[in-house]
């Protein structure tokens, strides 16, 4: 293809874009769009905070019993740096060897804590989520919108309908 044939057929290409912009714009007009916060949902709806609640009880037991670990693993150690200078290096390396156990045991358990917590807060979410997006879906349907957005990088107060479905949520 020749450089003139090329730059014919972008400047076309441009003409017709630039015939068909008002008309697109004139269909964006027609359309009813909204916006939700996901965000917004998770941090405001009841259904959102009873799953938070729900999932801090579930955890308490274990939260606890780590910082009594946790704890522990610190007042050893203290007590080993406090007590090495006086003690036989057979004693030093027995304790030192307690320690490293006692912290392993305490990472670990850690580490489960973490990925446990992280799975049922994910269950709880989906089954808020899920019901979000029902709630989003009839207010969309009754109120005609063509589009409701969940994530945006912006969206204009004038579009937001956070509140009605924070509203249908909480009843």
């Amino acid at each position: 293809m020749s450089i003139a044939h090329s730059t014919r057929w972008i400047k076309c290409a441009a003409l017709m874009a630039a015939c068909l912009l008002p008309l697109a714009g004139a269909q964006a007009q027609d359309a009813k769009i909204g916006f939700v916060s996901t965000e917004r949902i998770f941090r405001e709806a009841v259904p959102a905070k009873a799953a938070q609640t729900k999932i801090e009880q579930e955890f308490s037991k274990r939260d606890r019993e780590l910082q009594d670990l946790a704890a522990r693993l610190k007042s050893t150690s203290e007590r080993l740096d406090k007590d090495a200078a006086v003690l036989s290096e057979s004693d030093r390396m027995r304790r030192q060897r307690e320690l490293t156990e006692l912290d392993k045991d305490f990472q670990r358990k850690q580490r489960e804590f973490r990925e446990d917590l992280n799975q049922r807060r994910n269950e709880e979410l989906a089954v808020v989520l899920e019901r979000t997006n029902k709630v989003i879906k009839q207010i969309a349907e009754a109120e005609k919108y063509d589009i409701v957005f969940q994530e945006a990088v912006y969206a204009s107060p004038r579009i937001d309908i956070t509140d009605k479905v924070l509203k249908a949520l909480n009843k």
